[in-house]
């Protein structure tokens, strides 16, 4: 059964978690927590709603009604064996920004997140969007092609699937251990709490699903959807990403969305709601103010 709408995010009977069910029938779990302006968090690969759990409570905390999903075949919702990729996240998206009655959102993405974000105000247009923030996010494209020659090659995410295929517990620990919070840097402080947390979310996602969205991220062509942004955009990345180099993502997609605003970590991580989180938890709640 769908979602119904809430009541006035003014009211303290408001539940603060719940499921609603797509058109197509993929049950997607979200997180609703506290009162005021709506601020949306969308994940990346192959995590959930927990990896904004920081950035939530910081602006639930600071006046912000803060939503979160699980995208389709992450986390808690459902694994449907069809429909893993960047229309049907952003189509997902809509039906719950829908079903909320959802206006005014700033919108939040991290890497594959920043897709669906990107892909969603392509599709569904900004009726419902105050601002939008990408944050080390895949656009506008991370494969190289004729169009994007310095993307990512094929062989890399082709090395993905195949790491994938032959032990993906090892290979979500490898990435998480590794380039992913820049614990593979000199100096780098380690945290197994990290790694753990990100291994289970992994973990957590369907093995079909995960799978695909790695052809969804690495594939999926945002230059379009970008143009058509018309709201207040932050883009924030940090110029040590291994995960989303950012000369061929933030740098491109800071050109294509007309007034966007450039903020660059120096030494940033691709994880910067973990490694940068202070910082991070300053600049989305001033944005999400301005």
């Amino acid at each position: 059964m769908a979602a119904q709408p809430h009541p006035s995010s003014s009211n303290p009977q408001r539940k603060t978690m719940s499921t609603f069910t797509t058109k197509d029938g993929t049950q997607i779990y979200y997180k609703d927590w506290g009162a005021g302006p709506v601020v949306s968090f969308s994940h990346g690969w192959p995590l959930s709603s927990d990896a904004w759990e920081a950035q939530m409570f910081h602006l639930a905390s600071n006046g912000f009604r803060c939503i979160a999903h699980d995208r389709r075949g992450h986390g808690r919702s459902s694994q449907p064996w069809h429909g893993n990729d960047m229309d049907s996240y952003a189509d997902d998206l809509n039906e719950l920004f829908t079903a909320l009655d959802l206006k005014g959102v700033t919108m939040v993405g991290h890497s594959t997140g920043g897709g669906e974000v990107a892909r969603y105000i392509g599709r569904h247009g900004t009726k419902r969007v105050a601002r939008a923030v990408l944050m080390g996010a895949v656009p506008p494209i991370m494969v190289k092609t004729a169009a994007n020659p310095g993307g990512l090659p094929m062989d890399v995410f082709d090395g993905f699937r195949k790491a994938y295929l032959a032990d993906r517990s090892q290979f979500f620990l490898d990435v998480a251990s590794g380039p992913f919070f820049g614990f593979n840097r000199p100096g780098a402080k380690v945290s197994q709490g990290l790694i753990q947390s990100w291994w289970m979310q992994g973990m957590m996602s369907g093995h079909k699903n995960a799978y695909d969205c790695i052809k969804a991220f690495s594939e999926t062509d945002f230059t379009a959807d970008l143009k058509k942004f018309d709201v207040p955009t932050l883009i924030i990345h940090g110029d040590d990403d291994q995960i989303v180099p950012i000369g061929a993502s933030a740098l491109l997609s800071s050109k294509l969305v007309k007034g966007a605003t450039l903020k660059i970590y120096p030494g940033g991580t691709h994880s910067l709601g973990d490694t940068s989180k202070d910082q991070l938890n300053a600049d989305l709640l001033a944005f999400a103010r301005s």
